[in-house]
């Protein structure tokens, strides 16, 4: 039986006196970058960032669940609780030039391939270090929403075992990602994992349906896992295919990567600034504060680094503190938290700090588009997703401008200056 103290034992036995620099000795997975805020021709997308934050929220919801589950309410942030389901509502379309259907320039995902069985069957999965579970669609999807995706036959695999239980999400649109729970060969460039826990589903949301991607591959602590068992990373560290329990994130326009079993030098420049990791059930680390230049509008606040989104997200108010020091910001969309700024004057000066260096996020990344001839969307929003009063969560907007690594040895999240 999968009780707290397994879950416990689990984080514990991955911790070492090592130090969580570990240069050279891991395995590299090239990503694709996926659909995101802006379009090709720089306007925001405004539906597709409200699909994200009702996602994302969802999505931290079934984590607070499974953490109450799994560990106890004492594992909680303060002031963190279990949201209701969040509902999406379109929001009112804006008249433009030159409108596109689909966006090939943003970069609201990052996958790579994996295989699953045995033989082996490839996928294209999410990376998402917000979450501590795999799936894929499962040969019994019939829904329109698997009809593009791979799928996994467990008839075709020779180390297929089907468990008890089941896995579910449940999201805003009244739809579900579910299904039952294997356990199978699962492998990511190289790295093998035997008898790794996950659910082939049989229903889909259609908020995923709609991604090019076939499922996701979770790589938090295992205090979150809905299937109560431990995460891919985890297990492949404690079988020995990983010699390091260091992973490590470079998110760019070009040359994306996931390195595991260690950090790769030869995207990052000096050491990597690590800080220790509070809990165990997220990378979340504290004593942050959100500079604008000169200025630091908020501090002393903890921060969750999340791949999964590309948003980053802090308490309305802190958010609203932030803007003021923004020349020209102003509320665009109050239900989803999101703020507009002149498109004349992007900041080019906005970053996080952790009591060491001042990490920026670039124009580019701050800037989701624009709304009008004039105004742009900023990447931070005000938004309470459940996690805590005093919690911020860094999606990728942050993450692109460093080299990120997540170190289970130290417990410990580091960034470092990209070359």
């Amino acid at each position: 039986m999968f009780v707290k103290a397994s879950l416990i034992a689990l984080a514990l036995t991955l911790s070492t006196a090592a130090s969580p620099v570990v240069e050279g000795l891991g395995t590299r997975v090239p990503f694709e970058r996926r659909d995101g805020m802006t379009t090709a021709d720089g306007w925001f997308d405004h539906k597709r960032a409200v699909q994200q934050v009702v996602r994302d929220r969802n999505k931290h919801r079934q984590n607070m669940i499974n953490l109450e589950r799994n560990v106890g309410r004492e594992a909680f942030n303060e002031g963190a609780e279990i949201k209701p389901v969040a509902n999406y509502s379109a929001p009112p379309s804006v008249k433009r030039q030159a409108e596109k259907l689909t966006d090939e320039g943003g970069d609201e995902y990052w996958a790579g391939t994996i295989s699953i069985g045995t033989p082996a069957k490839s996928f294209l999965i999410d990376f998402d270090t917000g979450s501590a579970d795999l799936w894929v669609p499962s040969i019994n999807c019939t829904s329109s929403y698997c009809s593009q995706k791979d799928k996994y036959d467990p008839a075709a695999s020779s180390s297929d075992s089907p468990k008890n239980g089941s896995f579910s999400i449940q999201y805003g649109d009244g739809s579900q990602v579910s299904g039952p729970v294997y356990t199978e060969t699962v492998s990511v460039a190289g790295v093998t994992v035997k008898n790794q826990y996950f659910s082939p589903v049989n229903t889909i949301s259609p908020s995923f349906g709609s991604q090019v991607d076939d499922g996701l591959l979770g790589l938090a602590y295992p205090a979150i896992s809905n299937l109560h068992q431990s995460p891919f990373f985890n297990s492949a560290k404690s079988q020995g295919a990983v010699k390091n329990g260091v992973f490590g994130f470079k998110l760019a326009k070009t040359g994306s990567e996931l390195y595991l079993g260690g950090t790769d030098s030869s995207l990052y420049s000096g050491s990597i600034e690590y800080h220790a990791v509070k809990g165990a059930a997220f990378w979340q680390i504290g004593g942050a504060s959100v500079r604008v230049g000169s200025q630091t509008p908020v501090s002393g606040f903890q921060t969750i680094i999340d791949s999964g989104t590309t948003i980053i997200y802090g308490p309305p108010k802190d958010v609203a503190a932030f803007y003021k020091d923004v020349p020209g910001a102003k509320l665009y969309d109050q239900q989803n938290g999101f703020y507009s700024f002149p498109c004349s004057s992007v900041p080019s000066n906005v970053g996080f700090n952790w009591g060491g260096k001042t990490w920026n996020i670039s124009a580019a990344n701050f800037n989701f588009g624009m709304v009008s001839e004039t105004q742009c969307i900023g990447a931070i929003a005000g938004q309470d997703l459940g996690l805590g009063s005093n919690v911020w969560l860094l999606g990728d907007s942050f993450m692109k401008n460093v080299y990120s690594a997540f170190s289970f040895d130290s417990n410990s999240v580091g960034f470092a200056q990209l070359k």
